[in-house]
């Protein structure tokens, strides 16, 4: 049976409500960040009415169809089925189809949006770091009004790195950090990633976060990256994903000279072994190939005379790149 047939009615809506078993005790209150969910009191979710027409496998757009034949009592009658319990919630969300639904449903009416909005903080952490679930809380972010995005966003906040250090929130917590519009919260979160970058960038998820920062090209948030980071460059840039870090601030002008300066401080020995290293040869490469783009000739020609003793190795190694810059430089004397 197709959802077009399936008219959610209000029969439709009591027949849900006699397969959710609500747990005693569940409140609509928001708890504090930090809170921890007890297991699951939903049973047989995949027997459930709503939970099935949440989850089918027909088209978003039937969907839509069928929620705009609904009254105002009825889909909040609907909602409230969906918000009451936190763990049948999750378990919707959660579900590829599930968050596609609710998402259209965000936005509607305002108190459509405080079921939606109790019923995401209930879970926050977990909502933000599951691979469909996160889709309705980034939505949330977008549609809400201002003073439900400030609690969702101070949410953020506290979880930031929580959420960062996790396979799909690391992904969320990007969207959230292009998408925020409020100048305060922006810098805020921006400094949190700034200020926790060594951290982060030694993290197989986190990493990412702060690539990302990087890419918007806030000078603020960049030079704090870089302070962070500063005397931690080249051990970074041994590794696959920090290198791509080091690599963003030698790329800016302003934190260029912070990553080179290191580099140039760094032992002659561990300087070639990071060129002939497959990751750590794009740093220097990038290095010297900035400097000579910014004609900064003190920092090049510095790179150059510490580099050159090595030419040799690094030809057979990671390092040929590297080491055709420094041909390219005897060539031209």
């Amino acid at each position: 049976m197709s959802i077009a047939d399936n008219t959610f009615s209000m029969s439709t809506m009591f027949d849900a409500l006699q397969h959710v078993r609500l747990s005693k005790g569940i409140s609509g209150s928001i708890p504090p960040p930090g809170f921890i969910p007890r297991a699951s009191a939903v049973s047989n979710t995949r027997l459930n009415p709503l939970f099935n027409l949440m989850t089918n496998g027909e088209g978003v757009a039937q969907f839509k169809e069928m929620i705009s034949k609904l009254d105002r009592r009825q889909l909040h009658m609907m909602v409230s089925l969906l918000t009451l319990d936190a763990d049948y919630f999750m378990e919707v969300v959660r579900n590829k189809n599930g968050s596609r639904r609710v998402q259209k449903l965000l936005g509607i009416s305002d108190d459509v949006d405080a079921l939606f909005y109790a019923a995401i903080l209930r879970r926050f952490l977990h909502i933000m770091t599951d691979k469909y679930a996160s889709y309705v809380a980034t939505r949330a972010m977008v549609v809400f009004e201002r003073e439900k995005k400030k609690a969702m966003y101070e949410h953020i906040l506290h979880y930031a790195l929580d959420i960062a250090c996790e396979k799909h929130g690391c992904i969320a917590l990007n969207e959230v950090i292009t998408d925020v519009d409020d100048p305060y919260y922006r810098n805020q979160l921006l400094d949190v990633v700034a200020h926790n970058a060594l951290f982060l960038s030694n993290d197989a998820s986190g990493n990412f976060v702060v690539q990302h920062v990087l890419k918007l090209y806030d000078l603020r948030c960049t030079h704090n990256v870089a302070v962070s980071l500063r005397g931690h460059c080249v051990d970074l840039s041994f590794k696959q994903y920090g290198s791509y870090i080091v690599e963003k601030l030698v790329e800016a002008e302003e934190t260029m000279a912070v990553v080179v300066v290191e580099l140039l401080e760094c032992g002659g020995d561990r300087l070639m072994r990071l060129g002939r290293n497959e990751f750590g040869s794009f740093v220097v490469a990038k290095a010297l190939s900035v400097t000579q783009e910014m004609s900064r000739v003190d920092l090049f020609s510095a790179l150059v005379h510490k580099l050159m003793p090595f030419l040799h190795l690094l030809r057979r190694s990671h390092g040929s790149n590297i080491a055709n810059i420094l041909e390219s430089t005897i060539q031209g004397s």
